[in-house]
């Protein structure tokens, strides 16, 4: 049986993973900051409930004792937590709006992760899976035919482009576990006010792909449903 933790699992990609990693037949851990709407859904899934802030160490430290009490190790770590930051215009952006965005969506990673890989390690094949966007991709934001070209975002888009170089860098650092990054396309989500054109399970299928990889699946890659996706 696999077991894999996701962090922002009570609503849009984050649940939708879950509930397609639980037909897989997963034993999904939900994680989610707000303890009425994560445990709502999990019970609503089939699953159980574990409660994360990922931008609080002792929160994410009490998430990892509870995991190793209750299942001893986990298979699988989806780093989905993640926030879009200010939609205000790019010249009233402060220095307190980055570090709100950056402090979930990339040192967020960084603390679940380093507290969660000895729970890995203990599992015969680990796989991490972190949530980045085409939006963190310099080709495809310089690309004029890509949506992704037409939307103005300077602290998500840097920060899943921080996301997406993480990846990379764990993926080489990490050779005992593979680490993968997904791009879910544009999907409707909260994020956009459900405007994107993909449902949220096509927006998951990267990610469920990359989760359910065998132990001689890639490791460093950027995907999103299509395939490949250009730095």
């Amino acid at each position: 049986m696999t077991t894999t933790f996701i962090t922002g699992a009570n609503k849009s990609l984050g649940y939708e993973t879950a509930r397609r990693l639980i037909e897989a037949g997963h034993t999904v851990l939900v994680g989610a900051r707000d303890p009425e709407r994560g445990q709502a859904a999990a019970d609503a899934l089939g699953a159980r409930f574990v409660q994360i802030d990922v931008t609080d160490d002792a929160s994410v430290a009490a998430a990892a004792a509870d995991i190793a009490v209750r299942e001893g190790a986990i298979d699988v770590l989806i780093n989905n937590a993640g926030v879009p930051g200010p939609s205000h215009s790019a010249d009233q952006i402060t220095a307190a709006d980055a570090g709100a965005v950056f402090e979930v969506n990339v040192v967020g990673i960084v603390r679940v992760t380093h507290a969660f890989l000895p729970l890995l390690r203990k599992s015969a094949s680990p796989v991490i899976v972190n949530v980045s966007s085409g939006m963190g991709s310099f080709a495809l934001t310089h690309d004029a035919e890509r949506v992704e070209s037409k939307h103005l975002a300077p602290l998500y888009t840097a920060s899943k482009a921080a996301v997406t170089m993480l990846t990379t860098q764990y993926a080489k650092a990490l050779p005992d576990v593979k680490v993968n990054a997904a791009d879910p396309g544009y999907t409707a989500t909260d994020f956009n006010g459900h405007s994107g054109p993909q449902t949220v399970t096509e927006g998951t299928d990267a990610i469920v792909e990359l989760a359910t990889i065998g132990p001689d699946g890639p490791t460093g890659t950027f995907r999103d449903r299509h395939g490949a996706v250009a730095w």
